[in-house]
């Protein structure tokens, strides 16, 4: 599974917070029956790996890791089969051992001394977090300008609302967003209502 030419094919990576192993697999058919089977399982829960894991068993999901802070972080999503990783910053050990592995890997950016540092170990997309609290649209038209060769993958603020306005432009490969996957929604067993808003995203990706 070529991790991104699916992300750059659905447009919309999930970013999912899971507090127990036992909603890993209820989640991943609320996104598949929503069209949208990928998930960035952040490392903010201590059983984030077991998830991973668990999504990954299945064979039908994308798996991503997030928040991911360092090397040894890289390596523990590996070996539960996460298939790209996804760094809040440019988290320099992180980034050196995903392409070690030959992992995907986007850090987080916000300024042109970032990217520049992105550019420099050869990779062609990058997070761009958080999104709107850092000018969101306007930004990365302007970041755009002297970096067109980057792609970014605008992330934090990111709605039903407002990411038609940011897959409208060329330089995003896709959106990271959590509204489909809310921890709430996860934890209070809605999966229903999860598959309906995944199902409602994917169609905001098909009009933009």
């Amino acid at each position: 599974m070529n991790a991104q030419a699916t992300i750059q094919d659905r447009r919309i990576v999930p970013v999912v917070v899971l507090d127990s192993v036992e909603s890993a697999s209820p989640l991943a058919d609320a996104l598949v029956s929503g069209g949208l089977p990928i998930a960035e399982v952040t490392f903010r829960t201590p059983v984030a790996a077991q998830c991973m894991q668990a999504l990954s068993d299945r064979g039908d999901v994308l798996v991503g890791a997030g928040t991911v802070t360092s090397a040894e972080l890289v390596d523990i999503a590996h070996d539960n089969g996460a298939n790209f990783i996804v760094c809040p910053g440019f988290h320099e050990s992180a980034v050196k051992r995903s392409l070690e592995l030959g992992l995907p890997v986007y850090p987080g950016v916000v300024t042109p001394s970032d990217i520049a540092r992105a550019m420099e170990y050869g990779l062609e997309a990058v997070k761009f977090f958080p999104a709107e609290t850092f000018g969101g649209v306007p930004t990365l038209k302007a970041l755009a300008g002297p970096y067109h060769e980057m792609k970014f993958i605008p992330t934090g603020g990111i709605n039903s609302g407002n990411i038609s306005s940011y897959l409208a432009l060329d330089s995003v490969l896709a959106c990271g967003g959590s509204w489909m996957v809310d921890r709430k929604l996860v934890n209070s067993g809605e999966f229903e209502t999860i598959a309906h808003l995944t199902s409602e995203a994917v169609q905001l990706t098909q009009s933009s």
